[in-house]
C-alpha cells in the first residue's frame, strides 16, 4: 500500500532523520478499534507529523483543491495526498460539507483512526481558536472516543506561506481518550455538541500550552486581513454558526 511505502521507506525515514520529531502519550492510542484524533492546526505539516508518529494508519480529509489540479504537477499532488491517507472534501458548505462527516463515519465504521482539525483551518497566529462542533457530532454518531493531539512548534517549522521548512524539531502530545458515551443519542442537541467541543478544545489547550481565543479562526483571519488584532470574540463573533456543525470542521486549509 502506498501509504505504508511513503511512511516507512520513501518519506517517513527522512522526516525522522532531518526533523527528529518527538512524541508523548503514544500509549493513549488504542492498538485496535476506531477513534477520532482531534488536533490543533498550526501548519500544513501537521498532516505529515501526526501520522508519522502514530503506528497505525491515520486518515485525514483535505480540501478538494489538492486533488483537482491539472497537468503533471496536479496529478502528482493528488496522488501524493491520497498516498499519505487523505481523502478530498468539498468545503463549500451545506450538503458538500456534510460529506466530510460521512467520509469520516465510514472510516470509523471500518475500525480506523480518523484525524480531524476542530478549528477547521490553520491558526493564523499560533493561538488556539474555537472548535466547530462537527467533531462532536461525528463522535456521537460513530460512538467512538476522541483523542486530543497537540502539535507543538510546527508553526515555527513551516509558517503559513513558507514553502521550504526550517530545521525545527516539532512534537506531538497525545492526551487520554475522551469518553462521551454519556451523551449517546444526543447528536442532534446543539448545546451538547458545543459542550463536547469546548471540552475537546480545553484539553488541546492544556496539552499544547496555547493561548485560547473564543473566536473562530476564519473570523480571526478576516480581522488580521483588515489590520485588526483578534482578541476575545464578542458574543456575535464567538457564537454565530453553531447550527452549522460541519462547515470547515474537518478539511485542512
Amino acid at each position: 500500500m502506498f501509504y505504508w511505502f511513503l511512511k516507512r521507506l520513501l518519506v517517513g525515514p527522512w522526516l525522522r532523520i532531518i526533523f527528529r520529531p518527538w512524541v508523548q502519550g503514544l500509549e493513549n492510542i488504542p492498538e485496535t478499534g476506531p477513534a477520532i484524533l482531534a488536533s490543533n492546526h498550526l501548519s500544513f505539516s501537521d498532516s505529515f507529523f501526526l501520522p508519522l508518529v502514530v503506528p497505525r494508519r491515520v486518515t485525514f480529509i483535505a480540501k478538494a483543491e489538492y486533488f483537482t489540479g491539472r497537468g503533471v504537477k496536479g496529478r502528482l499532488t493528488a496522488a501524493f495526498f491520497r498516498g499519505i491517507g487523505q481523502i478530498p472534501v468539498d468545503r463549500s458548505g451545506g450538503r458538500a460539507s456534510e460529506g466530510a462527516l460521512r467520509s469520516g463515519l465510514k472510516i470509523l465504521q471500518r475500525g480506523g483512526l480518523f484525524g480531524i482539525y476542530p478549528e477547521g483551518t490553520r491558526s493564523p497566529d499560533g493561538r488556539l481558536y474555537r472548535g466547530r462542533t462537527g467533531v462532536a457530532r461525528l463522535a456521537l454518531e460513530a460512538g467512538v472516543p476522541v483523542i486530543p493531539c497537540a502539535m507543538v512548534d510546527t508553526e515555527k517549522l513551516q509558517p503559513p506561506g513558507r514553502i521550504l521548512p526550517k530545521l525545527i524539531r516539532p512534537g506531538v502530545r497525545i492526551g487520554k481518550p475522551l469518553d462521551f458515551s454519556r451523551y449517546e443519542g444526543m447528536a442532534g442537541d446543539r448545546f451538547v455538541l458545543r459542550s463536547m467541543t469546548d471540552e475537546i478544545m480545553y484539553e488541546l489547550m492544556l496539552l499544547g500550552g496555547q493561548e485560547y481565543v473564543d473566536m473562530y479562526a476564519t473570523k480571526a483571519k478576516e480581522l488580521l486581513a483588515s489590520g485588526q488584532v483578534p482578541g476575545r470574540a464578542s458574543s456575535a463573533e464567538g457564537k454565530s454558526g453553531d447550527s452549522d456543525s460541519v462547515d470547515r470542521t474537518t478539511a485542512a486549509a
